[in-house]
């Protein structure tokens, strides 16, 4: 029994084991400092950044702290900091030069936070993809699409190619494409318009709606009729003015014609009419 508390005390007695217990303190001090000031820091600063710059406030403020206290740690365990900050420079360069498209896109990372062309939670269209920004990292931008898809771009592939932002603005425009016979009159296809949208809770007075004669159709006499919305009630005015213009139309007769061919035998003959044969009896 004396022997076992004997070595209980040599086994206290041995500064090395003190040594590994101060080094295992400081580094549960990190991790617990680390957590408390990236979040005070995000509370100080919440109404005063994004969504973004917040994100990178506590990550940033977390890992410095976290390093500072884990080589007071290792400097404890009695490392040379030097050599290990030399072979960290060398590891850090041949990672460079085996992953020159990390690199790139990093660097891209870097000019994406720099400029912010839009923010967490923005709607963003790249290319053909379409989707809410979920998170915007040093190597990528996430995106959810409308149909619950998890989209990852590059951020090389966002800096090089065309990036639209659809809620940058609080309102945004939706044209109305329509086509109207040659024989209508347009002043009433205007007041009709203009009707359909003053019935429309969803359009704004300001900016007021656009009426603009586009050209001469082959069918039809081509017009673009913009009106403008909250960015929130985009979708809803989209789906309901084309109905409200369909049935405003109907209501008082203006023709949206299908497409017309007319064929003529020659320069000086008369058009001639053309006969569907669909229910003509096949010869016997």
């Amino acid at each position: 029994m004396n022997e076992f508390w004997t070595d209980i005390v040599n086994f206290l007695n041995n500064e090395n084991i003190w040594i590994l217990i101060r080094a295992f303190v400081l580094i549960v001090m990190g991790i617990v400092f680390a957590k408390l000031i990236s979040a005070a820091l995000i509370k100080l600063a919440g109404n005063k950044m994004d969504n973004h710059r917040l994100m990178l406030l506590k990550r940033g403020s977390y890992y410095l702290i976290f390093i500072l206290f884990l080589i007071s740690s290792l400097r404890e365990l009695g490392f040379n900091l030097s050599i290990l900050l030399g072979a960290a420079g060398v590891f850090t360069v041949a990672i460079g030069f085996a992953s020159q498209t990390s690199a790139s896109n990093l660097i891209s990372g870097l000019f994406l936070v720099a400029e912010r062309p839009f923010t967490i939670g923005d709607i963003i269209r790249v290319g053909t993809t379409t989707g809410e920004v979920l998170s915007i990292d040093l190597l990528s931008v996430k995106l959810r699409t409308f149909d619950n898809l998890f989209v990852r771009i590059p951020n090389e592939s966002l800096i090089k190619s065309e990036v639209t932002t659809l809620t940058r603005f609080p309102i945004r425009r939706v044209d109305v494409l329509v086509g109207v016979a040659y024989k209508e009159d347009l002043k009433k296809v205007r007041a009709t318009l203009d009707e359909v949208a003053n019935k429309n809770p969803l359009c704004l007075e300001e900016p007021k709606p656009l009426y603009v004669f586009l050209s001469f159709g082959e069918s039809s006499l081509d017009i673009q009729y913009s009106v403008w919305a909250k960015r929130e009630n985009f979708l809803d005015l989209k789906n309901s003015i084309h109905e409200e213009i369909k049935n405003a139309f109907d209501e008082n007769g203006i023709e949206i014609p299908f497409p017309h061919r007319t064929i003529y035998t020659g320069i000086e003959t008369k058009p001639f009419p053309v006969t569907s044969i669909d229910n003509k009896q096949p010869d016997k």
